[in-house]
C-alpha cells in the first residue's frame, strides 16, 4: 500500500502476529509489519487516513466497528488472542513482546522444517500462536528427549509433536485449528470492512 510502511514486523496494527503466520513463513504475505503493507487492509487504509501508523489501540476511537466479531472466525492466521495480544503488548512493551514472537517464530521454523508431514504447517502455526512460550519451550523438550527419534520418520515426529500439542491444548481448554467463517456470514457481519 502506497505511503504505509511499519518498522515492526512481529506484530501487526491491529494485533496480528505476523511472524507466526502461515501466509508470511511462506512469503506469500508481506504483511503490514514488514512494510510492504497489504494492499486491501481496510485497517492500514484507517490507520493512513488518521496519520498514525501506530497500533489500533492507540487510537482514541479503538475499539471501532472494525472489531466488532474479530475473534467470530480466523484468516490465515488465528484470530483467537487478538485483543488479548494486543493487551500484553501494551503491558509488557515491544521489545519484550517481540523478543517472545521471535523465540516463537524460531520455535515454529523448527517445528515446520522437523515435524512437518506436510500437513501440519496450519496446526504448529495456531499451537505456537495460542500457546504460552513456556508451554511451547516444555513440549519442545520432550520432542528433543525422544529416544531414537533419528529412526522415526517424519510422519511419526510429526504425530508425536501433535499429540503434545494436543494434550497441552486440552488442559487449557484451547482448541487448535482455524474457524471458517460460516456460509453466508460476509464481513460486515462480523465488523469487517
Amino acid at each position: 500500500m502506497k505511503d504505509f510502511y511499519r518498522t515492526n514486523p512481529w506484530f501487526s496494527l491491529c494485533g496480528l502476529n505476523c511472524g507466526l503466520c502461515p501466509m508470511y513463513l511462506g512469503n506469500y504475505c508481506p504483511g503490514c509489519g514488514r512494510g510492504e503493507g497489504n494492499q486491501g487492509c481496510a485497517v492500514a487504509r484507517c490507520s493512513l487516513s488518521r496519520h498514525k501508523p501506530g497500533y489500533c489501540f492507540q487510537c482514541d476511537g479503538f475499539p471501532c466497528g472494525k472489531y466488532e466479531g474479530v475473534d467470530s472466525f480466523d484468516s490465515f492466521i488465528t484470530h483467537k488472542n487478538q485483543m488479548s495480544d494486543m493487551e500484553k503488548f501494551k503491558q509488557i512493551g515491544m521489545e519484550a513482546y517481540n523478543d517472545e514472537q521471535v523465540e516463537k517464530n524460531e520455535i515454529l521454523k523448527l517445528l515446520i522444517s522437523e515435524y512437518n508431514d506436510g500437513r501440519k504447517k496450519t496446526f504448529f502455526c495456531v499451537a505456537v500462536n495460542l500457546l504460552e512460550l513456556k508451554d511451547i519451550k516444555e513440549i519442545m523438550g520432550q520432542l528433543s528427549d525422544i529416544e531414537g527419534k533419528e529412526h522415526l520418520s517424519v510422519k511419526e515426529r510429526a504425530a508425536y509433536a501433535e499429540k503434545l500439542f494436543k494434550e497441552e491444548a486440552s488442559k487449557q481448554n484451547v482448541e487448535l485449528k482455524l474457524r471458517k467463517r460460516k456460509k453466508g456470514e460476509s464481513n460486515e457481519s462480523v465488523g469487517r470492512n
